[in-house]
Protein backbone atom coordinates (compact mmCIF):
# COMPACT_ATOMS: atom_id res chain seq x y z
CA UNK A 1 0.00 0.00 0.00
CA UNK A 2 2.84 2.40 0.82
CA UNK A 3 5.19 1.49 -1.99
CA UNK A 4 4.05 4.30 -4.26
CA UNK A 5 5.59 6.96 -2.01
CA UNK A 6 7.03 6.70 1.48
CA UNK A 7 9.42 8.34 3.92
CA UNK A 8 12.93 7.04 4.50
CA UNK A 9 14.35 9.73 6.83
CA UNK A 10 13.15 12.99 8.36
CA UNK A 11 14.68 15.72 10.47
CA UNK A 12 14.93 19.34 11.57
CA UNK A 13 18.23 21.19 11.96
CA UNK A 14 18.03 24.63 13.64
CA UNK A 15 20.97 26.91 12.82
CA UNK A 16 22.91 23.84 11.78
CA UNK A 17 26.50 25.13 12.08
CA UNK A 18 29.00 22.53 10.77
CA UNK A 19 26.23 20.51 9.11
CA UNK A 20 27.96 18.68 6.24
CA UNK A 21 27.18 15.55 4.26
CA UNK A 22 29.00 14.05 1.29
CA UNK A 23 27.53 11.26 -0.83
CA UNK A 24 30.06 10.15 -3.42
CA UNK A 25 27.66 7.77 -5.12
CA UNK A 26 24.60 9.99 -4.77
CA UNK A 27 21.43 9.06 -2.92
CA UNK A 28 18.78 6.46 -3.72
CA UNK A 29 16.05 8.72 -2.31
CA UNK A 30 14.60 12.08 -3.24
CA UNK A 31 15.74 14.70 -0.73
CA UNK A 32 13.59 17.69 0.23
CA UNK A 33 15.20 20.65 1.97
CA UNK A 34 13.07 23.55 3.20
CA UNK A 35 15.21 26.44 4.44
CA UNK A 36 13.45 28.95 6.69
CA UNK A 37 16.52 30.83 7.96
CA UNK A 38 20.17 31.28 7.05
CA UNK A 39 21.81 29.71 4.05
CA UNK A 40 23.23 26.45 2.80
CA UNK A 41 24.85 24.95 -0.25
CA UNK A 42 24.75 21.79 -2.28
CA UNK A 43 26.74 20.33 -5.13
CA UNK A 44 25.31 17.75 -7.49
CA UNK A 45 27.58 16.28 -10.13
CA UNK A 46 29.78 19.33 -10.80
CA UNK A 47 27.27 22.16 -10.22
CA UNK A 48 26.97 24.21 -7.03
CA UNK A 49 23.76 25.82 -5.75
CA UNK A 50 22.93 28.13 -2.84
CA UNK A 51 19.79 27.55 -0.79
CA UNK A 52 18.56 30.69 0.97
CA UNK A 53 15.82 31.41 3.50
CA UNK A 54 12.31 30.88 2.08
CA UNK A 55 13.56 28.50 -0.57
CA UNK A 56 13.18 24.78 -1.02
CA UNK A 57 14.78 22.19 -3.23
CA UNK A 58 13.89 18.60 -4.07
CA UNK A 59 16.97 16.74 -5.26
CA UNK A 60 15.86 13.65 -7.18
CA UNK A 61 17.39 10.25 -6.55
CA UNK A 62 20.71 10.08 -8.35
CA UNK A 63 23.93 8.11 -8.57
CA UNK A 64 25.93 11.26 -9.25
CA UNK A 65 28.21 12.87 -6.67
CA UNK A 66 26.24 14.82 -4.07
CA UNK A 67 27.31 17.10 -1.23
CA UNK A 68 25.43 19.60 0.95
CA UNK A 69 26.35 21.80 3.90
CA UNK A 70 25.44 24.81 6.02
CA UNK A 71 26.93 28.22 5.31
CA UNK A 72 29.67 29.07 7.82
CA UNK A 73 28.49 32.61 8.50
CA UNK A 74 24.72 32.07 8.20
CA UNK A 75 24.06 28.38 8.90
CA UNK A 76 20.74 27.26 7.59
CA UNK A 77 17.70 26.17 9.56
CA UNK A 78 16.06 23.39 7.58
CA UNK A 79 13.25 20.90 7.62
CA UNK A 80 14.21 17.89 5.53
CA UNK A 81 12.75 14.60 4.33
CA UNK A 82 14.13 11.69 2.35
CA UNK A 83 11.40 9.88 0.42
CA UNK A 84 11.17 7.26 -2.29
CA UNK A 85 8.67 4.97 -3.99
CA UNK A 86 8.04 2.28 -6.54
CA UNK A 87 8.66 4.37 -9.66
CA UNK A 88 10.48 7.56 -8.73
CA UNK A 89 11.64 8.25 -12.29
CA UNK A 90 8.02 8.56 -13.42
CA UNK A 91 7.08 10.56 -10.31
CA UNK A 92 9.94 13.01 -10.78
CA UNK A 93 9.22 13.43 -14.47
CA UNK A 94 5.53 14.10 -13.84
CA UNK A 95 6.27 16.58 -11.05
CA UNK A 96 9.05 18.28 -13.07
CA UNK A 97 11.66 17.40 -10.43
CA UNK A 98 15.03 17.44 -12.16
CA UNK A 99 18.62 17.18 -11.02
CA UNK A 100 19.65 20.70 -12.00
CA UNK A 101 16.40 22.59 -11.44
CA UNK A 102 17.94 24.38 -8.46
CA UNK A 103 16.14 25.83 -5.41
CA UNK A 104 12.72 27.45 -5.74
CA UNK A 105 11.45 30.45 -3.75
CA UNK A 106 8.37 29.98 -1.61
CA UNK A 107 6.61 32.28 0.87
CA UNK A 108 7.09 31.24 4.50
CA UNK A 109 4.71 28.31 4.82
CA UNK A 110 3.14 27.52 8.17
CA UNK A 111 1.14 24.86 6.34
CA UNK A 112 4.30 23.04 5.24
CA UNK A 113 5.70 23.09 8.75
CA UNK A 114 2.40 21.89 10.19
CA UNK A 115 2.34 18.91 7.78
CA UNK A 116 5.98 18.11 8.56
CA UNK A 117 5.22 18.23 12.31
CA UNK A 118 2.33 15.77 11.95
CA UNK A 119 4.64 13.36 10.13
CA UNK A 120 7.43 13.72 12.68
CA UNK A 121 5.08 13.36 15.67
CA UNK A 122 3.45 10.27 14.15
CA UNK A 123 6.81 8.55 13.76
CA UNK A 124 7.99 9.72 17.17
CA UNK A 125 5.07 7.87 18.75
CA UNK A 126 6.52 4.56 17.54
CA UNK A 127 6.78 2.59 14.34
CA UNK A 128 3.44 0.85 14.47
CA UNK A 129 1.61 0.22 11.21
CA UNK A 130 -0.91 2.91 12.13
CA UNK A 131 1.74 5.55 12.82
CA UNK A 132 3.72 4.70 9.68
CA UNK A 133 0.59 4.84 7.50
CA UNK A 134 -0.49 8.15 9.00
CA UNK A 135 2.96 9.67 8.45
CA UNK A 136 3.21 8.52 4.86
CA UNK A 137 -0.28 9.66 3.96
CA UNK A 138 0.67 13.12 5.20
CA UNK A 139 3.80 12.99 3.04
CA UNK A 140 1.58 13.64 0.02
CA UNK A 141 0.09 16.70 1.72
CA UNK A 142 3.56 17.97 2.64
CA UNK A 143 4.85 17.64 -0.92
CA UNK A 144 1.74 19.36 -2.26
CA UNK A 145 2.55 22.50 -0.25
CA UNK A 146 5.81 22.80 -2.19
CA UNK A 147 4.84 21.46 -5.61
CA UNK A 148 1.55 23.42 -5.73
CA UNK A 149 2.18 26.40 -3.41
CA UNK A 150 -0.51 28.54 -5.04
CA UNK A 151 -3.16 26.31 -3.47
CA UNK A 152 -1.73 26.81 0.00
CA UNK A 153 -1.12 30.55 0.03
CA UNK A 154 -4.53 31.51 -1.34
CA UNK A 155 -5.64 33.05 1.96
CA UNK A 156 -2.58 35.27 1.98
CA UNK A 157 -2.93 36.26 -1.69
CA UNK A 158 -6.59 35.92 -2.74
CA UNK A 159 -6.05 37.73 -6.05
CA UNK A 160 -3.51 35.11 -7.12
CA UNK A 161 -6.04 32.31 -7.57
CA UNK A 162 -8.84 34.66 -8.63
CA UNK A 163 -6.94 35.72 -11.74
CA UNK A 164 -6.24 32.13 -12.76
CA UNK A 165 -9.81 31.03 -12.02
CA UNK A 166 -11.33 33.94 -13.97
CA UNK A 167 -9.00 33.17 -16.88
CA UNK A 168 -10.08 29.53 -16.97
CA UNK A 169 -13.73 30.54 -16.71
CA UNK A 170 -13.24 32.93 -19.65
CA UNK A 171 -11.63 30.15 -21.67
CA UNK A 172 -14.47 27.72 -20.94
CA UNK A 173 -17.03 30.26 -22.16
CA UNK A 174 -15.11 30.82 -25.39
CA UNK A 175 -14.09 27.34 -26.52
CA UNK A 176 -15.47 28.11 -29.98
CA UNK A 177 -13.08 31.04 -30.41
CA UNK A 178 -9.37 31.54 -30.99
CA UNK A 179 -8.01 33.51 -28.06
CA UNK A 180 -4.55 34.98 -27.53
CA UNK A 181 -2.78 35.46 -24.21
CA UNK A 182 -3.46 39.17 -24.60
CA UNK A 183 -7.21 38.56 -24.94
CA UNK A 184 -7.20 36.67 -21.65
CA UNK A 185 -4.93 39.22 -19.96
CA UNK A 186 -7.18 42.13 -20.94
CA UNK A 187 -10.20 40.73 -19.11
CA UNK A 188 -8.03 40.53 -15.96
CA UNK A 189 -6.57 44.02 -16.54
CA UNK A 190 -2.99 42.73 -16.38
CA UNK A 191 -0.16 42.36 -18.88
CA UNK A 192 0.17 39.28 -21.07
CA UNK A 193 3.62 38.48 -19.64
CA UNK A 194 2.35 38.70 -16.04
CA UNK A 195 -0.60 36.45 -16.87
CA UNK A 196 1.68 33.91 -18.53
CA UNK A 197 4.01 33.75 -15.52
CA UNK A 198 1.13 33.59 -13.05
CA UNK A 199 -0.75 30.94 -15.02
CA UNK A 200 2.30 28.75 -15.53
CA UNK A 201 3.20 29.04 -11.83
CA UNK A 202 -0.32 28.03 -10.84
CA UNK A 203 -1.09 25.27 -13.35
CA UNK A 204 2.32 24.26 -14.71
CA UNK A 205 1.02 25.04 -18.19
CA UNK A 206 1.08 28.05 -20.49
CA UNK A 207 -2.33 29.75 -20.89
CA UNK A 208 -2.84 28.81 -24.55
CA UNK A 209 -1.74 25.22 -23.95
CA UNK A 210 -4.30 25.03 -21.17
CA UNK A 211 -6.93 26.53 -23.50
CA UNK A 212 -6.17 23.89 -26.12
CA UNK A 213 -6.52 21.16 -23.49
CA UNK A 214 -9.97 22.50 -22.59
CA UNK A 215 -10.91 22.51 -26.28
CA UNK A 216 -9.83 18.90 -26.70
CA UNK A 217 -11.68 17.84 -23.53
CA UNK A 218 -14.86 19.43 -24.90
CA UNK A 219 -14.25 17.80 -28.29
CA UNK A 220 -14.06 14.42 -26.57
CA UNK A 221 -17.57 14.94 -25.17
CA UNK A 222 -18.93 15.98 -28.58
CA UNK A 223 -17.31 13.02 -30.34
CA UNK A 224 -19.30 10.59 -28.22
CA UNK A 225 -22.37 11.54 -30.25
CA UNK A 226 -21.85 9.95 -33.69
CA UNK A 227 -24.53 12.21 -35.18
CA UNK A 228 -22.13 15.17 -34.91
CA UNK A 229 -19.70 15.37 -37.82
CA UNK A 230 -15.97 15.73 -37.18
CA UNK A 231 -15.91 19.07 -39.00
CA UNK A 232 -18.72 20.33 -36.76
CA UNK A 233 -16.81 19.23 -33.67
CA UNK A 234 -13.81 21.16 -35.02
CA UNK A 235 -15.92 24.29 -35.53
CA UNK A 236 -17.41 23.96 -32.04
CA UNK A 237 -13.95 24.23 -30.52
CA UNK A 238 -12.73 27.05 -32.75
CA UNK A 239 -10.99 25.28 -35.64
CA UNK A 240 -12.12 26.07 -39.19
CA UNK A 241 -9.80 23.43 -40.63
CA UNK A 242 -10.87 19.92 -39.51
CA UNK A 243 -7.49 18.48 -40.57
CA UNK A 244 -5.65 20.90 -38.32
CA UNK A 245 -8.08 20.06 -35.53
CA UNK A 246 -7.32 16.36 -36.04
CA UNK A 247 -3.57 17.00 -35.72
CA UNK A 248 -4.08 18.97 -32.48
CA UNK A 249 -6.40 16.28 -31.12
CA UNK A 250 -4.02 13.44 -31.93
CA UNK A 251 -1.06 15.31 -30.44
CA UNK A 252 -2.81 15.50 -27.06
CA UNK A 253 -4.78 12.26 -27.07
CA UNK A 254 -2.39 10.00 -29.05
CA UNK A 255 -5.36 8.93 -31.14
CA UNK A 256 -7.29 10.48 -34.02
CA UNK A 257 -10.80 11.92 -33.50
CA UNK A 258 -12.22 9.18 -35.71
CA UNK A 259 -10.58 6.42 -33.66
CA UNK A 260 -11.60 8.06 -30.42
CA UNK A 261 -15.20 8.14 -31.62
CA UNK A 262 -15.12 4.44 -32.55
CA UNK A 263 -14.03 3.55 -29.01
CA UNK A 264 -16.31 5.96 -27.15
CA UNK A 265 -19.63 6.17 -28.98
CA UNK A 266 -22.49 6.45 -26.48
Amino acid sequence: MLRQLYIKEIGYFPKALFHYRERRTGCADNILFYCIQGKGWYVVDDKKYAVNANEYVIIPATKKYLRYWADEEQPWTIYWVHFTGGNMDAFNKTMHISLHAGPSPIPFSETSIAQWTIIFDSLKMGLSAENICNANFYLYALLATFLFPQHHIARQEPSYNMIVESSISFMQKNLDKRLSVLDIAIINKISASYLSNLFRSSTGTAPIDYFIQLKVQHACKLLQDQRVKIKDVAHAVGYDDPYYFSRIFKKLMNISPESYRERNVI
